[in-house]
């Protein structure tokens, strides 16, 4: 516990004054605006914002008798969410209500202000809380998740409880990071991309976040101190265990070093290198993760509670293909262990047929045995009555003599010569 408090003191800290979360290198825009926007527009969408914006709007659409429940986990200074706001608004729907939680009081009041400005107010809602501890006090038509679940400790809970708080057709809108803890590299795509470091500019070297300059790319774990990246590598396996998707998009992983934060300052997009360089790395990028060699670390996703018509995504980009498990022993324990329950599946399954074969012959026998005692108690019946019937007129024709009889005596009836 003690641990887990200083981590969360360290989260709060950590935020308590970036008023642009959002703020990244120019070099980033080039890429994200050349490689990775053609591919969302094939959805009709342009960025992340946008899957927001449709999804939240088609659940205005859907239900307008009523006020829709929305919420952000871990909205920090509620940036999107005020900009969804202002959009759905726009749009003509008012018929909602958008909650923001999050841990950081200071992040929330500047949110506070921002909606009241944006003139919104009346539409934004704010929780402090721990979202690892959450528990929903409504139901909610949609749950949004923008760069926050790689945050979490507790996603098993997490995700019990969003499950739980959707609206029957609610959906869990999500916008993520889900490579390696810490956001590390793992041993595959380490191996490229230290090919690619060797051909840096010394002073492109120079990690601007760390104060370092590295000779070759040193990981670093972001998760020591805070929560940042903390489960990032079990966010996309929980997420199959417990929702279902409607829409995935997935990309990006060597390339992030080079585009973000702490190396990305100093590509320059007007330079002719720059340009080059961040080029042939996505193209690297592309081909080794369509190879399977290395999986995507960025995630968009729509979920459900229940299975939708269809998946939309970019194949063979499916949720299952994106999977990257931790070593070769838990793929091949995996595998085994599917195996293993399909064989036994198969043998229960065997089973069961035989038990339903000789439960048929049973039943088959039971009706040949059923009908041929119906034809037996048919043939009895038949035979009673008929005794019966010649019974009865052997009654009556002894009752009909003794009667002659009688009269014969006393003198009455018919004299027979």
């Amino acid at each position: 516990q003690e641990k887990y408090d200083a981590r969360v003191l360290a989260e709060i800290d950590t935020f308590r004054d970036q008023k642009d979360v959002h703020d990244l290198p120019e070099i980033f825009h080039y890429w994200s605006n050349s490689k990775i926007r053609p591919k969302l527009e094939a959805f009709g969408l342009s960025c992340s914002r946008d899957m927001f914006q449709r999804y939240l709007w088609r659940q205005c659409e859907r239900e307008t008798s009523r006020t829709l429940r929305f919420v952000s986990i871990g909205a920090g200074n509620c940036d999107l969410e005020i900009t969804l706001a202002q959009l759905l608004k726009s749009a003509g729907c008012t018929n909602f209500v958008l909650d923001c939680l999050d841990l950081n009081e200071t992040m929330l009041e500047r949110g506070r202000l921002a909606a009241r400005e944006a003139g919104v107010e009346a539409q934004i809602g704010f929780q402090q809380g721990d979202f690892n501890r959450w528990e929903p006090a409504h139901e909610y038509d949609a749950v949004l998740a923008s760069q926050s679940l790689h945050h979490v400790v507790n996603l098993e809970g997490l995700f019990r409880q969003v499950r739980a708080s959707l609206a029957p057709q609610g959906q869990f809108i999500v916008s993520d990071m889900i490579g390696r803890n810490g956001h590390q590299r793992w041993p595959e795509a380490m191996e490229i991309l230290q090919e690619f470091w060797k051909e840096l500019p010394e002073s492109y070297r120079y990690n601007r976040m760390l104060r370092r300059h590295e000779e070759s790319y040193m990981d670093w774990d972001c998760s020591k101190q805070g929560f940042e990246g903390i489960r990032a590598q079990d966010v996309l396996p929980l997420l199959l265990s417990n929702f279902r998707f409607e829409f995935f998009f997935a990309y990006g992983n060597l390339i992030d070093p080079f585009v973000d934060r702490a190396f990305g300052h100093h590509f320059d997009p007007s330079r002719a290198w720059d340009r080059d360089f961040i080029d042939r790395v996505h193209q690297r990028d592309e081909e080794a993760m369509l190879a399977g060699i290395i999986k995507p670390v960025h995630m968009e996703a729509v979920l459900r509670k229940d299975p939708p018509e269809a998946l939309h995504c970019q194949q063979p980009f499916t949720p299952a293909f994106c999977m990257r498990y931790p070593d070769s022993s838990i793929v091949a324990q995996a595998l085994e262990n599917q195996v293993e329950q399909l064989v036994q599946e198969k043998a229960n399954l065997e089973r069961a047929n035989a038990e339903l074969a000789r439960a048929r012959a049973e039943l088959e026998l039971n009706l040949s045995t059923v009908q041929h005692e119906k034809a037996v108690l048919a043939h009895d019946k038949a035979v009673i009555e008929q005794r019966a019937a010649t019974l009865a007129l052997q009654v009556r024709m002894a009752s009909e003599s003794r009667w002659l009889k009688v009269g014969h005596r006393i003198g009455v009836g018919p004299r027979f010569q």
